[in-house]
């Protein structure tokens, strides 16, 4: 209990020096993963290098927009974690610079297929696959059945009992989004989602946020990540975590050098320890369950296995494309949630 209150009491004072400026003399990273594994990953860095860096955590799209906005005068030296196919984006917008990390060759097959894909710009740091989970005290109480599959989801026993992101800004709901098409072809996809959004109470600007919400008891079902589930569930929230019968899709996160940084040679020595067994293990020690790219890096015992979930051959390069993920996010404002709602 103690070690809980003294991580959250460092968690707040981390935000707190993470909403001042930018400072001019230290590496400068935005942080697309859980606060807690980025203040690990800080208190690692700068342990093992002595650098001091600036570390700000924001949801996956509001990096890339901090990004665009910034393209001639870069802010931001590094892009560390959130959706691969959000780097890729960046990547064919020309807003991040190459670099090969001598760790490169240590990665797993699906992280070198990636760091290709992205032309060298962006490098896999790790994998998660998407699915739901539920409060099982909640389900019991409230006499409904327990959902297994996506399209249980739209039932009218679960209106207003749902949370999911939104994928405006949460890479893991634009994840989500780009499953879905691949999963039953885009227009059932896009009816799929208009039902579901009957059932959804409110759409969060963080990813991870739905699930933390049905292990607070403050949701009945939240759409995320799984290996964000099963970090709640770890910590005691009574949580059944869900691969959804028809399959689901998987984000690749990464790790990329923004183009036009003045601070090249420590932002790739940043990335250089981000893809080491030292700078993955951060990710354990943070209590997430992610699985590694490195193929020296330990797997968390709570990650989930791959290799038993059904999964779509999930399509970077389609789903990278700006323009995809422009259209789709368009239409689901027009057709699902229009913003003002």
């Amino acid at each position: 209990m103690r070690a809980g209150a003294a991580l959250c009491a460092g968690i707040a004072v981390w935000l707190l020096g993470a909403a001042s400026c930018f400072a001019g003399d230290r590496l400068n990273i935005l942080c697309g993963v859980d606060e807690a594994w980025c203040m690990t990953m800080q208190q690692a860095y700068e342990a093992r290098t002595a650098t001091r860096i600036n570390m700000v955590r924001k949801s996956t799209g509001e990096i890339l927009d901090q990004i665009r906005a910034e393209k001639d005068a870069p802010a931001v030296d590094v892009w560390w974690g959130g959706t691969g196919d959000t780097h890729l984006q960046a990547a064919s917008e020309d807003l991040l610079q190459a670099y090969t990390s001598t760790r490169e060759t240590d990665l797993l097959p699906w992280a070198q297929n990636f760091f290709a894909l992205s032309g060298g710009r962006a490098a896999g740091i790790y994998a998660g696959a998407l699915g739901f989970a539920y409060n099982s005290e909640l389900l019991g109480k409230q006499n409904v059945s327990a959902p297994n599959c996506w399209k249980d989801l739209t039932s009218p026993s679960y209106r207003g009992r749902i949370l999911a992101g939104n994928p405006t800004s949460s890479g893991t709901a634009f994840t989500m989004l780009a499953t879905l098409v691949q999963l039953f072809g885009e227009d059932e996809a896009f009816a799929y989602m208009k039902a579901l959004d009957r059932n959804v109470a409110e759409y969060t600007k963080a990813g991870a946020a739905p699930v933390k919400a049905a292990a607070r008891g403050d949701a009945l079902i939240g759409i995320s990540f799984m290996h964000d589930a099963v970090t709640q569930k770890q910590a005691g929230a009574p949580l059944v975590i869900v691969a959804p019968c028809e399959g689901t899709g998987y984000e690749i996160g990464a790790v990329s050098i923004i183009r036009g940084t003045s601070r090249l040679q420590e932002a790739q020595r940043f990335v250089d320890f981000a893809l080491s067994p030292e700078g993955q293990a951060t990710g354990f020690q943070a209590g997430q369950n992610q699985v590694p790219s490195n193929a020296r890096a330990s797997l968390p015992a709570g990650a989930p296995d791959l290799s038993l979930i059904k999964m779509v051959d999930y399509d970077f390069a389609t789903f990278g494309s700006p323009a995809e993920r422009s259209r789709l996010l368009a239409r689901f404002d027009a057709d699902v949630h229009p913003p003002s709602q």
